[in-house]
């Protein structure tokens, strides 16, 4: 058993200093599905990168410096919310079981965080923008061969399964199995079971699944949306709940 469940009619001990940590994480789940829903729209309003081609993608970014950096960005900051929003789930759910809302917990916080070491995004890089300048300046051939060796490299990156991803999905798996133990609605837990399943075959396949890869993506929307309301509602019992609430 992960955990305990809770009674009918109980409440548990969702201590009110943590209700600001709850309503953040509501917020910051819901800033996420906002911005990875503006990058796919400017995605699909704007004109693709290439996908292959180190001299190509430098030319392409020389001409569309901004619109490339706000990409970047909208794929790259969900992963500071989503820290966020990892802890108050794991806080939340400590009292079922506090070493595996721990273990859930680290493993989700820390595999969101460490997205800002990883050098692409899945869709491209913000060290591409510093190569493509370099190689608008260069002088000569061989320079230009080296930032061109450089962009190649990291469109390469962008195609490789990233053990990132699969911790990413990883925690979402373990923070829903812990979620079947109660607090949250069960639906909300199975369907996060779902995603994080889904999303483990998913990041490992990635570079054959093609479209199909989006039904993670939107298992993960429908998932942030329902976790942020939960979030967002979630109260510490009044006092008569807390004196009746089982240590």
């Amino acid at each position: 058993m992960l955990g305990m469940r809770t009674q009918p009619g109980r409440s548990l001990d969702l201590d009110s200093p943590w209700r600001p940590l709850y309503r953040a994480g509501g917020a910051c789940a819901a800033i996420a599905v906002a911005m990875y829903v503006a990058a796919l729209v400017l995605f699909v309003a704007t004109t693709a990168p290439p996908t292959s081609g180190g001299e190509e993608i430098l030319r392409y970014i020389d001409a569309h410096r901004t619109t490339y950096v706000i990409r970047q960005l909208l794929w790259l900051a969900p992963s500071l919310f989503l820290m966020v929003v990892s802890l108050a789930l794991a806080v939340s759910l400590r009292i079922l079981n506090r070493s595996f809302a721990a273990i859930a917990g680290m493993i989700a916080v820390a595999s969101w965080a460490v997205s800002f070491s990883w050098p692409t995004t899945g869709e491209g890089s913000l060290a591409m923008v510093r190569l493509s300048d370099k190689y608008a300046s260069a002088a000569t051939d061989a320079e230009r061969a080296s930032y061109v060796a450089g962009a190649e490299v990291l469109m390469a990156l962008n195609d490789i399964p990233g053990i990132i991803g699969i911790l990413q999905t990883l925690g979402i798996l373990l923070i829903s199995l812990l979620m079947l133990q109660g607090i949250f609605p069960r639906a909300l837990a199975w369907l996060g079971v779902a995603t994080g399943a889904i999303g483990i075959v998913s990041e490992a396949l990635r570079p054959v699944l093609g479209w199909a890869y989006s039904i993670y993506g939107l298992l993960l929307f429908a998932w942030l949306i329902w976790v942020a309301i939960e979030l967002w509602r979630l109260e510490p019992p009044d006092a008569q709940a807390a004196a009746e609430s089982p240590l």
